[in-house]
Formats: structure tokens, C-alpha cells, sequence
């Protein structure tokens, strides 16, 4: 998968479908690691470890971790 790089400007915005790939991505990607061998409780002490114990606490990290595979339904419409 490539990367993709968006400049956010205000005469050129972001296109809704663009934006919207993005989330159908990230939920998806997130779907696949929940299916993967790791806990819930490892991801999160790993996240953790890498954003620095300082700045975020273990429930919000848990709470971003519960909202991430709810994404299409709260931001995209059929």
C-alpha cells in the first residue's frame, strides 16, 4: 500500500472520497490487527511505550483502540 501525502490547503481540500477511503483504510487495517495474534492489553502497552507513558494514560489509549473499527459507521453513509 502506497502512502499518501495531502497537503491540506484551503483552495484545494481534501475530496470527500479521498477522505473517506481513508477511513474505510484505517478501520479495515485495524480489523486485521485485532484478528492478529497480539491482546488488546499488548497493544496498548506497546502504544504506550512509543507515545511516551507522560502523555497518554492507558484508557485513552484503550478508548481510541474501541472506537477505530466503529469509524465507517460513525463517519460514512451507505
Amino acid at each position: 500500500m502506497a502512502n499518501i501525502k495531502i497537503k491540506k490547503d484551503e483552495e484545494k481540500p481534501e475530496s470527500v472520497e479521498l477522505l473517506a477511503q481513508s477511513i474505510v483504510q484505517v478501520a479495515e487495517g485495524f480489523q486485521k490487527v485485532l484478528n492478529s495474534p497480539l491482546t488488546k492489553r499488548a497493544l496498548i502497552v506497546l502504544l504506550q511505550d512509543g507515545i511516551g507513558t507522560s502523555k497518554i494514560t492507558k484508557s485513552q489509549i484503550g478508548l481510541v483502540l474501541d472506537g477505530l473499527p466503529r469509524l465507517k459507521g460513525w463517519y460514512l453513509k451507505k
